[in-house]
């Protein structure tokens, strides 16, 4: 089975938010996640057709998350569902406009256990674009399954997309974030980076230029820097379409999965129609059960066509 679009990575349980018990207690609600994950489950929902590689326990979370993403269209041909780990989860704490802090227990766990010898080269091999994320590269043998994965795709004449994802905790310090960037973004033809990771990476806050340096440094041919509720900046500025923020959880994932589908189907205007998409994701809880289909993108695009000109970046 071929797919345009491979993602690589983790899948994962994010346990977000949803009131309280009788007694006081925060109650959660089990979502699947995990942000190569969100964009083969976003990129399906749109009309890709999208597979997932990677590893999940096999007990009642990682055949949830197998089964999940089936239903999305997903293929789940190369996803390893191994009974000698755990599936991964995310404890999500919601923060004012939707923002979102992450607790993990990640060490040991599924997504960072996953071999080079269990990649499905010839699904690899065989798709126009080959997604996967900077929290690969946290642990081996997941770090090592990774790498060869962009080595696949890239004799093969696919297209490699990454994004650039820092969460603190999953990480010994800056400066080995920054190191395996450097190993993995000079093989990466399209970028997703947002504002904050991007001055990590480069000690500078404004878009365009951050994005000229990420391009210079690394080879990349495109870089797409996300903004939150200003919107975001790819060649140029897009501000984000109005929407009403209860859950930013995968609103980028939802961005990027949206313009790598507007860029393999032709559609005017890739960056406009990605920020359409990630306006309809943030007005919902969870990641994957956010995702928006052609539709509805299609239908925000028309209805605040006014609204999302592009203009320069104040």
């Amino acid at each position: 089975m071929s797919a345009e679009l491979v993602t690589l990575g983790e899948l994962l349980i994010d346990f977000t938010p949803c009131g309280l018990s009788e007694a006081g207690m925060q109650l959660y609600e089990r979502n699947p996640g995990g942000a190569p994950a969100n964009v083969a489950a976003a990129a399906a929902r749109l009309g890709l057709s999208a597979a997932f590689v990677g590893k999940v326990g096999d007990d009642l979370h990682g055949r949830f998350l197998r089964d999940t993403l089936a239903a999305e269209g997903v293929d789940v041909s190369g996803l390893v569902v191994d009974g000698e780990t755990a599936t991964t989860l995310a404890f999500v704490e919601l923060l004012p406009g939707g923002e979102r802090d992450f607790s993990f227990v990640r060490r040991g766990c599924g997504d960072t256990l996953l071999q080079p010898e269990e990649l499905p080269e010839a699904l690899i091999r065989g798709a126009k674009v080959l997604h996967l994320g900077t929290l690969s590269l946290t642990d081996e043998p997941a770090r090592s399954a990774a790498l060869r994965a962009v080595e696949l795709a890239a004799e093969a004449g696919a297209a490699v997309s990454c994004d650039v994802n820092y969460r603190a905790p999953l990480w010994p310090s800056e400066d080995a974030f920054r190191r395996a960037c450097g190993d993995l973004l000079p093989r990466v033809d399209l970028l997703k980076v947002s504002l904050e990771e991007a001055a990590l990476l480069t000690d500078c806050a404004d878009p365009p230029q951050a994005a000229e340096l990420l391009q210079k440094r690394y080879g990349i041919k495109t870089v797409a820097v996300t903004l939150g509720a200003r919107g975001a900046w790819l060649e140029g500025y897009c501000p984000a379409f109005p929407a009403r923020a209860a859950d930013a959880t995968g609103a980028g994932d939802c961005f990027w999965a949206a313009w790598i589908f507007a860029r393999l189907r032709n559609r005017p205007d890739p960056l406009r129609f990605a920020c359409a998409a990630a306006s309809l994701c943030v007005e919902r809880r969870g990641a994957i059960p956010a995702m928006p289909r052609l539709s509805a993108v299609e239908a925000r695009l028309n209805g605040v066509a006014d609204l999302a000109q592009r203009r320069p970046l104040r």
